[in-house]
């Protein structure tokens, strides 16, 4: 997969990265943002991400439901990157403020059911995310939008989340707290204390009497404004199924998170959703990849055992016998380059001219040199497993999935924390495979 292209593209104006928990999707949402950025895009990158490390990544002290320009970007062409945390009740609240009537939105905001609704009612995160996506894509200060969806158990439940509400906004219960309202003055009233006494009562035991009437009031107020969500999340779904949204299914080489991997994929079909392909985090590589496990393991344990020996010309093999086996400095390099691929300690020698009388130093040199290259060459080994199991998980994918293009980004040895870091994950995404060693 070509993610240049895709993010060069001025018909590409909303990038969503999905997929499962831990996988990176807040980390590849921000890279994408900052090459975007850097490639002469005014892009803003939405995340749901409660721990922050976008913002400490893109220098910014926090985030909230305000977008923010993060400093630093390199952009050409008045490329520009904003950044956001979504705040669901300050959402919330603002799409209360902007279609209700001040006396009435004020009765809403302070409703207690509504204060519960909005800051932690299921789905409500997933519905509030569609809402803001809504709110900036209708503002076109920026040609690229890049959402970083919110971590649900459950998979795309953001696209589950207009129709969930809208069943709880149809639902009979909701109807018949509002059917009293509908009808009006003194009939509304006769209504509610005659055909609802009983309902009413029965619920204001299980729920409370004053929940009840919350939970009207509530409803009483909203009434007017349950038609518009409807609208606007119909709105957003259509939205996401335009040419111009492109789904990215972010996943690691991994039996469980590949897995959910293809479940996206194939919700993504069934919902008509544009799916630009698979981006497949921590790739694990090696330098050596002729060496085989088989035989690393092999010449660990020749040189635990002794029957391998550096003979000082760089040849091993065992003592009086043809030299048959690799150079030991050949494996040690291996080894090393494979197993320890950033800034690997270097060994040298404590005796590397010693005196003639100094034996005993050489020979405790030799058995430090041996142990180390055997403990490399075991290194070296686990990571060649490794390899082997990602390639079993990958094709199993791409046999279920050949149609699914895919971007392989190699693993970075540690956390990414700021702009050098996202620059890096980004030019590992856009070469689309492992970069060679």
């Amino acid at each position: 997969m070509e993610l240049d292209p895709l993010i060069d593209d001025l018909g590409t104006r909303i990038i969503v990265c999905c997929g499962a928990g831990g996988v990176g999707k807040t980390t590849t949402a921000a890279a994408l943002g900052v090459r975007a950025a850097e490639r002469g895009r005014r892009v803003v990158v939405l995340t749901i991400d409660p721990a922050r490390r976008l913002a400490q990544s893109m220098g910014i002290d926090s985030l909230d439901n305000t977008p923010r320009k993060v400093d630093g970007i390199k952009g050409s062409d008045g490329g520009e990157l904003h950044a956001m945390m979504l705040d669901m009740k300050r959402t919330f609240d603002e799409i209360v403020e902007a279609h209700a009537e001040p006396e009435r939105a004020r009765a809403i905001l302070e409703n207690p059911f509504y204060q519960s609704l909005s800051a932690g009612f299921a789905g409500t995160q997933e519905y509030m995310a569609m809402e803001k996506l809504g709110q900036l894509r209708a503002r076109d200060e920026w040609d690229l939008i890049v959402v970083d969806t919110p971590p649900s158990r459950s998979a795309l439940d953001f696209l589950d989340a207009p129709k969930r509400l809208g069943s709880f906004l149809d639902g009979k219960f909701i109807k018949l707290l509002m059917a009293p309202a509908k009808v009006g003055g003194r009939a509304g009233m006769k209504f509610l204390n005659v055909g609802m006494s009983m309902m009413t009562g029965t619920l204001g035991k299980l729920l409370g009497g004053q929940f009840l009437k919350d939970v009207q009031t509530f409803v009483a107020a909203m009434d007017t404004m349950f038609g518009g969500f409807r609208t606007r999340a119909d709105a957003t779904y259509r939205l996401l199924q335009a040419p111009g949204t492109a789904f990215l299914v972010v996943a690691t080489p991994e039996r469980d998170a590949l897995r959910e991997a293809a479940y996206f994929v194939e919700r993504l079909a069934a919902e008509e959703m544009p799916l630009a392909g698979l981006v497949l985090n921590r790739v694990h590589g090696s330098g050596a990849a002729g060496l085989s496990a088989e035989r690393a393991r092999a010449a660990a344990e020749n040189l635990d055992e002794g029957r391998m020996t550096d003979r000082g010309d760089g040849k091993a093999g065992r003592s009086g016998s043809p030299a048959t086996s690799p150079e030991l400095s050949d494996l040690a390099t291996a080894a090393a380059v494979s197993s320890v691929p950033e800034a690997a300690p270097t060994a040298e020698p404590a005796a590397q001219h010693p005196d003639v009388d100094d034996v005993d130093a050489v020979t405790g040199t030799d058995t430090d040199v041996r142990h180390l290259t055997a403990g490399l060459l075991r290194l070296h080994a686990e990571r060649m497993r490794v390899l082997a199991r990602e390639q079993r998980t990958r094709d199993r994918f791409t046999a279920l999935h050949p149609e699914v293009a895919v971007a392989e980004v190699a693993a970075l040895p540690g956390d990414v924390h700021d702009l050098a870091g996202l620059r890096a994950i980004g030019d590992r995404l856009t070469a689309g495979r492992m970069p060679s060693a």
